[in-house]
């Protein structure tokens, strides 16, 4: 992965080449008077569903086990984190 380095009218005049960078695992920062003021990266691959994680389980021959309650217990946990995110505020 390479850092490119562009400023903002750079980014203006050929966001579709910076996008074409990003998708090719690139990391393009946004200068301003030769200092960051962002950085464009793609979003980081998703992680396995929990479908997967159970049939891997199977395959593996694991010890762990799913009760009954399993799904229960993911779902309470998906709902906790669901809500919106309130950052702390700063002084």
């Amino acid at each position: 992965m390479a850092t490119i380095r562009m400023s903002e009218a750079e980014l203006a005049q050929n966001l579709p080449g910076a996008l074409a960078r990003v998708r090719q695992g690139d990391e393009v920062v946004i200068e301003r008077d030769e200092r960051a003021l962002a950085v464009l990266r793609g979003v980081p691959e998703r992680g396995r569903s929990l479908d997967d994680c159970i049939a891997l389980a199977d395959t593996l021959d694991t010890p762990a086990t799913l009760d009954e309650g399993f799904m229960d217990d993911v779902e309470a946990g998906i709902a906790e984190r669901s809500g919106p995110w309130n950052p702390p505020e700063w002084d």
